[in-house]
């Protein structure tokens, strides 16, 4: 087993009434490697100038990293079975909604990957598809949430 870690520091700013719910939701994000993020509430929730539109916002953060896992494990299926892919981009989407209990919760990941293989390494489609599924399989981050996860990959043939 591996720990995972990340730091979230805030500090109230000069001016923020706290107690009035009317100071900054932005923050840093740091990591062990040294990188640091700015992050803030999504300005979908708390309006600015409580929030950051510019930052990255802990929703977005959830969806990107359910992306980045199976991307991650389908790059590596591929590469396994010999299929070479020269680029993958995935315009993933989550959905904020009420869950079977009442409250808010991203109830629905869609992932959009558009994957392009090198002309002499394309597999055929019932194997492209087959990738993703095992990639979804092996996604542990997919297998650690209760939201649905879809994946509605594509080809990129160009």
């Amino acid at each position: 087993m591996s720990t995972h870690s990340a730091r979230i520091s805030w500090q109230q700013r000069p001016g923020d009434q706290f107690t009035a719910s009317r100071y900054s939701r932005s923050h840093h994000w740091s990591f062990d490697g040294g990188l640091e993020i700015p992050a803030s509430a999504s300005p979908d929730l708390v309006r600015p100038p409580w929030s950051d539109p510019a930052a990255i916002d802990p929703e977005e953060a959830f969806v990107a990293s359910l992306a980045s896992c199976h991307m991650l494990w389908f790059l590596g299926l591929a590469a396994e079975q010999g299929f070479s892919v020269a680029s993958y981009v995935d315009d993933a989407a989550g959905t904020l909604g009420r869950n079977a209990a009442g409250r808010l919760a991203i109830t629905a990941v869609t992932l959009a990957p558009r994957v392009r293989f090198s002309n002499d390494t394309r597999p055929t489609e019932a194997e492209f598809m087959a990738l993703h599924h095992l990639a979804h399989e092996r996604c542990f981050l997919a297998a650690s949430v209760t939201s649905v996860v879809t994946c509605v990959p594509a080809m990129d043939t160009a």
